[in-house]
C-alpha cells in the first residue's frame, strides 16, 4: 500500500476539499498528530509527501487533503477539488461559523536555489512542526519530506504545509486558515 501513497508525478497531484471526515483507513499515515484548541479539534496526518487535515466545531467539519489522482477518494460531501498546478486560492464558510481559506503553490526552482531552499526548510523542521523525510524514495543525495507547520490559537488554525520533491527541484506549498466564528461567509 505505501506505493500507492507516494507521489510519482507532481503534473498528477489533486488537492480536494471537503466538508466531512475522511476514514484512516483509506491512507497510510506515516506520521500524525491530534489535538484540541478551544472548542475545535484538529487531525493531521502526513501520508506520504501528501497530507490531509480535518478540523471540527460546532458539528461541522472541513478536510483539505493532498493525493495523487488514482487514490480512491469518496465523492460524498466533496466541495472543491482541483490540479496542483501553478497558484490557487479557495475560501467558503459553514452554517456553524466554521470558515476555511486557502492558497496553494508549486514552487519549481533552480538547482542551487532548491537545494538551499530544501536545507533551510529542515532546519525550521528542527524547531517546529511536523517532519517526515522519506529516505527510502531518495534518488540522489536529497530526500523527499513533508513539513507541516501550524499555529493553534483559540478561534484559529494556521497552517503551512511543505512537501519536496527533490528530482522534480519542486515544492508543493499551502497555507491555510480555519476560523471559528459565528459570523459566516457567504458560500
Amino acid at each position: 500500500m505505501e506505493s500507492q501513497q507516494r507521489i510519482e508525478s507532481l503534473e498528477s497531484v489533486n488537492f480536494h476539499i471537503y466538508q466531512r471526515a475522511l476514514h484512516p483507513e483509506l491512507f497510510t499515515i506515516y506520521r500524525s498528530r491530534q489535538f484540541f484548541q478551544g472548542d475545535y479539534e484538529v487531525n493531521i496526518w502526513v501520508t506520504g509527501c501528501s497530507h490531509v487535515i480535518s478540523v471540527f466545531y460546532n458539528n461541522d467539519c472541513v478536510t483539505e487533503l493532498i493525493s495523487p489522482p488514482e487514490h480512491m477518494l469518496p465523492t460524498r460531501g466533496l466541495v472543491e477539488r482541483f490540479a496542483f498546478r501553478g497558484e490557487k486560492s479557495h475560501a467558503f464558510g459553514t452554517p456553524n461559523g466554521l470558515h476555511y481559506m486557502m492558497n496553494l503553490q508549486v514552487e519549481h526552482m533552480s538547482d542551487n536555489l532548491y537545494r538551499q531552499t530544501h536545507i533551510d526548510l529542515i532546519k525550521m523542521a528542527k524547531k517546529r512542526g511536523i517532519f517526515v523525510p522519506y529516505p527510502q524514495w531518495a534518488r540522489g543525495t536529497l530526500a523527499p519530506f513533508s513539513l507541516i507547520d501550524y499555529e493553534a490559537h483559540f478561534h484559529e488554525l494556521h497552517l503551512h504545509t511543505f512537501h519536496a520533491f527533490p528530482d522534480q527541484h519542486t515544492i508543493l506549498k499551502s497555507q491555510s486558515l480555519f476560523s471559528m466564528r459565528n459570523n459566516s461567509l457567504k458560500q
